[in-house]
């Protein structure tokens, strides 16, 4: 548990440089339940922050040092603070671009629900523009624990093109849309075949059939881009994140971080990005990797974006291959060699314990030549790892990015896997091993972004259909979960110096929640959002009672 600010109290003035606390803060949050997450565990009761960093941390009546005629306090009202919260893996870039113009369908409990949400969409939509759901949604969310049928979908929008995607798995397009994309009546695009259920009008294809179907649609324009990007980023900052590292993603091209670069050199990015760059040239790898880079070295950036490496696709031929030849090998060696030799991060998805010695024998093969253990290097997904599979990444200083792609499909897994799916993820066995552990959802395509939604499920181990899945022995504490969406996934982007917890010097990024995360019943944690989100300083998102309208906010006399 926690325990209380009083032995550090004392000791927080003596922390300070002596110009630093003669120097009134811009902002001091008072009378709250500060989860700082540092080394003790401390729990403070107030804030203060000047030029984007923390200034002082303990109890109320320190902050009356800090305190001049234009400092804001917040009365948080005995409410919850916590660190700004970093998704270690999300493809947000790319969310973000046609975020205004798609249908979301996260959180719906019912087909009559999305259904409504397309009638919605329909009723806002130009004459004939297309509606499309990207993803993040499962059936079993639904009340009728089945997809829409494709006659439902024409039901609610009879004058549209409709797509609608299930992971990277499925698909249902209505005839408006397969006819707007030059499919003859009776056919199916290429690379698709029909659903193996019967599912009305759904087919089915892998993720590079999928991806590139997805690619015939049509784009937002670059101001819908700058929209979206803007409107997703908020509504992030109302679920308390205030990072991210983004491992690029199919079906987003070098052009199109565009909307997010006119952002950064505004100033008006609300959360900070770590991004990668995904090959999206098969068989061409290295020469595209060595283009897109050799005026973007490691790091290059600031505080709020930053370039984080390769992934999370290397080369096409080791992406989703249980079973690469030696050919595929040997390419994927040299890409990562030369890599490493340029002190590159590299983030891969991996997703099956059972082929990951291809993966690893190289990175050890490598690591006798050029060493990797400093480099950060990370895998994705891999729900599976076994003990063995974990105690070599912790060898070679491997990372594991830990997303709650369980929540969603673990009723699969269970049937399955049986009783071996009660292990996954092995969160406690990674925790257990000393492997660096970044929580994330893997958004928006396969998942919902929302970080409460993962945190519940880490904790309580429970898919979206309420089944009981994960053992005691692979799930977190509460503060060990919040650990592993703050300061774990903050070393992922080389940051866990500067943020990812509340103490002197860091960066001022964090969140007052509206209710109580370490005391709420865990089956209501997935209902948490935040009522004022801080990033560097600045308030970038508030509800009431913390927004304009609200009284909890004064201007220090």
């Amino acid at each position: 548990m926690l325990r209380t600010f009083l032995a550090m109290a004392s000791a927080t003035a003596l922390l300070l440089p002596i110009g630093t606390r003669a120097q009134p803060a811009e902002l001091i949050v008072t009378n709250a339940k500060i989860a700082t997450l540092d080394a003790a565990s401390t729990t403070a009761q107030a804030l203060a922050v000047r030029e984007g960093r923390i200034v002082a941390v303990g109890g109320a009546g320190e902050m009356r040092a800090f305190s001049g005629p234009r400092t804001r306090t917040v009365d948080a009202g005995g409410r919850t603070v916590i660190p700004g919260l970093i998704d270690s893996h999300m493809h947000a870039v790319r969310a973000a671009l046609s975020y205004s113009t798609e249908v979301n369908w996260i959180g719906a409990g019912s087909i009559a629900e999305a259904m409504a949400r397309i009638r919605t969409a329909a009723s806002r939509a130009r004459p004939g523009g297309w509606l499309i759901v990207a993803g993040g949604w499962t059936e079993q969310q639904f009340a009728e624990r089945r997809r829409p049928t494709m006659a439902e979908l024409q039901e609610a929008a009879p004058e549209h093109p409709v797509y609608v995607q299930l992971f990277y798995e499925a698909v249902v397009m209505t005839p408006k849309a397969l006819e707007a994309l030059g499919v003859a009546a009776g056919a199916l695009p290429a690379g698709m075949k029909p659903a193996a259920d019967g599912a009305s009008g759904w087919m089915t294809g892998d993720i590079v059939g999928i991806s590139a179907l997805f690619d015939k649609l049509p784009k937002p324009t670059y101001a819908d881009n700058v929209a979206g990007t803007r409107a997703f980023f908020s509504e992030l900052n109302r679920l308390g994140i205030t990072g991210l590292v983004d491992p690029g993603g199919f079906s987003i091209a070098p052009s199109q971080y565009a909307a997010l670069f006119e952002l950064w050199r505004e100033k008006a990015l609300t959360l900070r990005v770590a991004y990668s760059v995904f090959a999206q040239k098969p068989g061409a790898e290295l020469q595209e990797f060595r283009e897109l880079t050799q005026m973007l070295p490691m790091g290059f950036g600031d505080d709020m974006l930053k370039f984080n490496g390769l992934g999370e696709r290397v080369t096409l031929a080791m992406y989703n291959n249980n079973f690469p030849d030696a050919a595929a090998k040997e390419k994927f060696y040299e890409l990562i060699k030369w890599a490493a030799l340029r002190k590159l991060a590299v983030t891969i998805h991996w997703q099956e314990n059972g082929s990951v010695d291809h993966l690893l024998g190289l990175y050890e093969k490598l690591d006798a030549e050029v060493p990797i253990k400093d480099l950060r290097w990370s895998i994705a997904h891999l729900d599976d790892a076994s003990p063995e599979t974990l105690a070599r990444m912790k060898a070679l200083g491997i990372g594991w990015t830990l997303q709650d792609a369980m929540y969603f499909q673990g009723d699969r897994a269970l049937t399955v896997r049986g009783e071996a799916a009660r292990r996954m993820p092995p969160i406690g066995s990674a925790m257990r091993a000393g492997v660096n552990v970044g929580a994330g959802t893997d958004a928006h395509r396969v998942a919902s972004y929302n970080p409460f939604v993962a945190l519940q499920w880490m904790l309580d181990g429970k898919t979206v259909s309420g089944k009981a899945m994960r053992g005691p022995d692979e799930t977190p504490t509460r503060e060990q979960a919040l650990r592993l969406y703050t300061a774990g996934s903050a070393w992922f982007s080389f940051d866990e110096a500067k943020r990812g917890t509340l103490e002197v010097g860091k960066l001022a990024d964090f969140a007052i929640l509206d209710q109580d995360f370490f005391a709420v019943p865990v089956e209501r944690i997935g209902k948490t959002m935040s009522l004022m989100t801080v990033v560097g300083g600045r308030v970038v998102y508030a509800a009431r009672p913390f927004d304009a309208a609200g009284t909890s906010v004064a201007v220090a006399p």
